[in-house]
């Protein structure tokens, strides 16, 4: 497939087109308030590291979201175990503050749910990495939602991230491909995303009864969601892992 990737400081008119683009994400993946409140913003207020691919026919087919944060400011200087979360914070704290950024961390790539498995994110991996060489950045950060362990809830994230194929390789398709393209892992993030709901906001999310204590499997979790039912709510806390990209 021909592709044609462009971001959307050179073509802002396009914003609603990139941003409108079906994606596969579980809903309650998207119910995380930290990214509920930041990650519309990312398109308008850093849209020269926002990318859409199109095809021959101008169709969007994926995109590419990530921000440029100070890594090295005081206080900081080691990625955070809160993930994504945190990187959010982080780099939209710099842009209000006006710090000027080191670092470019990749924040999702989205590939229309039709077009899955055919090597789209890959290529919008090397794009984002191009744009961030481009700005004079001289590396991308990654928290990487390992894209099998999904399958594995139960299995220790630290376990699961540093498992390896014969060829070393890691195990996970998703951490493969950024292993592919130069990443190696540095850390794990224990509590990359939190998401909070009501029991009633879980059943509506995963329509699954949540009425027992304990850990619930759910469709697309990581890891189990533990559920309070005498308390009335539950939590799911995602761990992610940092990968780093030199550039």
């Amino acid at each position: 497939m021909e592709l044609k990737v462009s971001s959307l400081a050179e073509r802002p008119d396009d914003h609603e087109r990139a941003v409108a683009m079906a994606d596969s994400w579980p809903e309650f993946v998207t119910r995380d308030l930290v990214g509920d409140y930041h990650y519309g913003r990312i398109a308008k207020e850093f849209p020269a590291f926002v990318l859409f691919a199109e095809d021959e026919r101008g169709e969007v087919v994926a995109t590419g979201f990530s921000v440029p944060f100070a890594l090295g400011a005081e206080g900081r200087g080691h990625l955070p175990a809160r993930g994504w979360d945190e990187v959010l914070l982080w780099a939209f704290a710099d842009l209000r503050r006006g710090r000027r950024p080191d670092t470019v961390s990749a924040v999702a790539i989205n590939v229309r749910p039709d077009l899955q498995g055919k090597g789209l994110s890959s290529r919008m991996l090397s794009a984002m990495r191009d744009n961030a060489r481009a700005h004079g950045f001289g590396e991308v950060v990654a928290p990487v939602r390992p894209s099998a362990k999904h399958l594995e809830p139960r299995t220790p994230i630290e376990e699961y991230a540093h498992r390896v194929r014969p060829d070393g390789l890691p195990h996970d398709p998703w951490l493969r491909v950024h292993a592919r393209a130069g990443a190696t892992i540095e850390a794990v993030a224990p509590a990359s995303m939190t998401v909070v709901g009501s029991l009633e906001q879980w059943r509506r999310w995963t329509g699954l009864p949540f009425d027992t204590p304990g850990d619930i499997e759910v469709p697309g979790a990581l890891v189990p969601v533990r559920c309070e039912p005498e308390q009335g709510y539950a939590v799911y806390v995602e761990p992610n892992v940092w990968m780093r990209h030199p550039l």
